[in-house]
């Protein structure tokens, strides 16, 4: 136990997440961030001239740095594992298998692969089909290697356009895997994969066929609108990654806060 705290506290945390704020990006299909402060200092002050200051809070599972669960898509009207997704669910309980609430903490080997910066670039372009060549390549570059159970994260460069959401969105068209991409990635076993765009997966996609092979054929989990700027500019390619979702009974994804951790020396 003092081995593990002592390597937890010497350990380096580089914050993966992008900050929330109003106006930021999100999926056209999906509600955006709403925030406003409910009460101000000094709308109520107690004795002593103490007050305190509030929030309220709206959004959905799928906005900013977040984390899919395996019910969020379904093909053929099945979920993973087969199960009729139309008897599972309801609006007002959500989906009743495989829901963000059965997923618990990510604690695990992640690996970074910098696509951009192995192509040379700051980004990727809007057209980049992100291959099993491109993977190799990467991967070949940073000396990584991938293992089963591991948390894989594509680096396209776009998160640096995160504060100006029309960009970044781009009328949801950025980089990213197609299917033979995604099948690389299965192949290895993973856990997760995760990627700096709105969207794991090159689009326009009209099925999404990366969601459909990763969530439902394969029961992987995945993860979008990363910041993967600072460990890429520091070279940082494989580390320990830690995040959980919000305990939604029912929710078919939710905001993480994941962290890279990595020996401090």
């Amino acid at each position: 136990m003092q081995e593990l705290l002592k390597l937890l506290r010497d350990a380096r945390a580089y914050d993966l997440a992008q900050p929330y704020f109003v106006g930021m990006p999100h999926y056209p299909t999906h509600p955006p961030f709403l925030f406003s402060l409910t009460r101000k200092h000094g709308d109520y002050v107690l004795p002593g001239e103490v007050s305190s200051a509030a929030e309220a809070l709206g959004m959905g599972g799928h906005l900013g740095t977040h984390i899919d669960a395996l019910c969020h898509f379904s093909c053929g009207g099945k979920l993973h594992g087969g199960v009729e997704a139309a008897g599972v669910q309801s609006y007002s309980g959500g989906i009743g298998h495989l829901s963000i609430d059965t997923v618990g903490l990510l604690l695990r080997r992640g690996v970074l692969l910098d696509v951009a910066g192995a192509e040379g670039v700051e980004a990727l372009p809007v057209d980049f089909a992100i291959t099993p060549e491109r993977l190799e390549a990467a991967a070949r570059a940073q000396q990584a290697t991938i293992e089963r159970g591991d948390v894989v994260l594509l680096r396209t460069g776009w998160a640096q356009y995160w504060n100006d959401p029309q960009r970044y969105l781009n009328e949801v068209r950025s980089p990213g895997p197609e299917l033979e991409g995604a099948r690389w990635l299965s192949e290895r076993g993973v856990f997760a994969v995760g990627s700096d765009t709105a969207t794991f997966e090159k689009v326009p996609a009209p099925s999404l066929p990366v969601h459909v092979h990763l969530l439902v054929e394969c029961g992987i989990h995945i993860l979008e609108a990363l910041n993967l700027e600072e460990i890429a500019r520091e070279r940082v390619y494989t580390f320990v990654f830690v995040a959980a979702p919000l305990k939604i009974r029912g929710g078919t994804g939710s905001p993480v806060r994941p962290f890279a951790l990595v020996p401090n020396s």
